[in-house]
């Protein structure tokens, strides 16, 4: 039997009988997901540590062809030095995976075993994105790229796992595109990598799939994610145009971009990076009402899509702009057909121009700001406020400085004008006004209100007391010259 087959069998056969063994296990030592009626909607407690029985079955598999099959042991002492370099990172995101899923462990413990990990395997085992479409890049550059790569794709598909069977069935497509390239290169090490993971995660899917008797849990899927991140790179490897970089990507398409729209969306929500949340994109389709089952079975289909275009981009290396083109349009299609929010928001205000003006409004109270500061007395600051009110929508301005009366714009004295007083002391004030009925949005207005309180107050406070003290000493010297000191006795008797 050919050996690949052969790999392939002993694979797929320990994970079928290694699986339920796990799950046996970890629902007698109480290592189970429990439902909660809200993000975990599965009926019965299911075991959440089948990342163990995945791993288990890719190190026998392997060692067992690696140590029994003549091919393999001829090729044992050239590959060996690579696996072991390559094994202490694994072994670190899959430990911590582990003891996420045992006791809980808080998001940046977990990122920074991450980054040492990628770190370990960057440094010491050589894998390393080097070069784009022929360039080599610094090696700095090279370094961030790898170490933000691994750590994407390890969280990626720990971000997937949501829905039953979708990491797994996810990482096998992955790994099997990858498998595909491999094969089409002719690139026999890394055929030997993939073939046991693809096989044990085949095996994984019959207990995995919908409904699961088994969960990847955090020891399965960090690991996986981060194995495919190697994968990936090495496969990258084996081209040097730009395609050939990106086709891993297309082939990570669903994690990647279902990571990239959950980090935008927190940003624009103002919600932690790492909050769980109900806006992933399986949590979008079962909202539609699919069922857990056909969300799967969607998912799967676009996976094998991003698949072909990158089997597709690899093979046919002069149409390359052309695949890109497509999977792009792709990807903006799928994003559009799941209706998220705040995406519909932030176009919006695109096309209306809100950002510009939002820009411009900052940029006038920067302005201001530094005009108010720079001002030496009540005339120019008042200079500052008639050179920003229009900017924020308002028509009219009336304001007392020092003790000096101001006004720019028409008398506005109507029932329907809406009024922004500010205060700056018992005396002086900015006031300013508009017309309840205008259009032009009021936008920014609490922010300008905040900075003339702060920069004018002091300001207008700074320059009175310049004033008096010029006054003073202006009073003292006038005094000092008609005062005539009246001539001694001795000077009057002499006279």
């Amino acid at each position: 039997m050919n050996p690949l087959l052969l790999l392939a069998l002993v694979s797929f056969v320990l994970s079928l009988l290694l699986t339920p063994l796990v799950a046996h296990w970890s629902n007698r030592v109480g290592l189970v997901d429990q439902p909660d009626g809200r993000r975990k909607l599965h009926r019965w407690p299911v075991s959440r540590v089948g990342g163990i029985a995945i791993a288990l079955t890719y190190i026998a598999s392997s060692g067992l062809i690696l140590l029994t099959v003549p091919h393999y042991q001829a090729l044992l002492p050239e590959w060996a030095p690579g696996i072991l370099r390559i094994a202490p990172g694994v072994v670190l995101v899959f430990l911590v995976g582990l003891a996420d899923d045992i006791k809980g462990l808080r998001p940046w413990q977990k990122l920074l075993a991450e980054l040492v990990a990628a770190a370990w395997v960057t440094i010491f085992a050589g894998v390393e994105i080097t070069g784009v479409r022929g360039n080599p890049l610094p090696g700095w550059l090279s370094v961030v790229l790898t170490l933000s790569w691994l750590i994407a794709c390890t969280n990626s598909v720990n971000l997937t796992d949501g829905v039953d069977g979708l990491a797994s069935g996810i990482g096998f497509f992955a790994t099997c595109t990858t498998l595909v390239a491999a094969l089409l290169r002719g690139n026999q090490e890394l055929m030997f990598a993939t073939i046991p993971l693809a096989a044990a995660l085949l095996g994984f899917l019959r207990y995995n799939f919908n409904p699961a008797s088994i969960f990847l849990g955090d020891c399965g899927s960090l690991t996986l994610g981060f194995l495919l991140g190697i994968l990936a790179i090495l496969w990258g490897q084996m081209s040097a145009t730009f395609l050939g970089m990106t086709a891993p990507l297309m082939a990570l398409a669903v994690p990647l971009l279902d990571t990239t729209l959950a980090i935008v969306r927190r940003f624009l929500r103002q919600q932690p990076i790492f909050a769980a949340d109900r806006g992933h994109v399986h949590h979008r389709l079962l909202a539609r009402g699919l069922t857990p089952r056909n969300v799967t079975l969607i998912l799967y289909a676009v996976c094998s899509i991003g698949a072909a275009l990158s089997l597709a981009g690899s093979t046919w290396e002069n149409h390359s702009g052309l695949v890109l083109l497509l999977f792009c349009v792709a990807a903006w299609l799928g994003v559009h057909q799941l209706d998220y929010v705040e995406f519909g928001e932030v176009g919006r205000l695109l096309r209306q121009g809100v950002f510009r003006r939002i820009l411009n409004r900052q940029l006038a109270l920067h302005s201001f700001s530094r005009q108010v500061e720079a001002a030496s007395s009540v005339d120019a600051c008042w200079q500052a406020v008639t050179a920003v009110y229009r900017v924020f929508g308002f028509a009219a301005v009336q304001a007392r400085l020092g003790g000096v009366r101001f006004s720019d714009g028409p008398l506005m004295d109507a029932p329907n004008i809406w009024r922004l007083w500010i205060p700056l002391d018992s005396l002086d004030y900015v006031e300013f006004r508009r017309m309840r009925e205008c259009q032009v949005p009021c936008w920014g207005a609490d922010e300008l209100a905040d900075a003339i309180n702060r920069g004018m107050r002091w300001k207008v406070s700074q320059l009175r007391a310049v004033a008096e003290a010029r006054g003073k000493k202006a009073m003292s010297a006038a005094a000092g010259a008609g005062f005539r000191e009246p001539p001694r006795a001795d000077q009057r008797a002499t006279a």
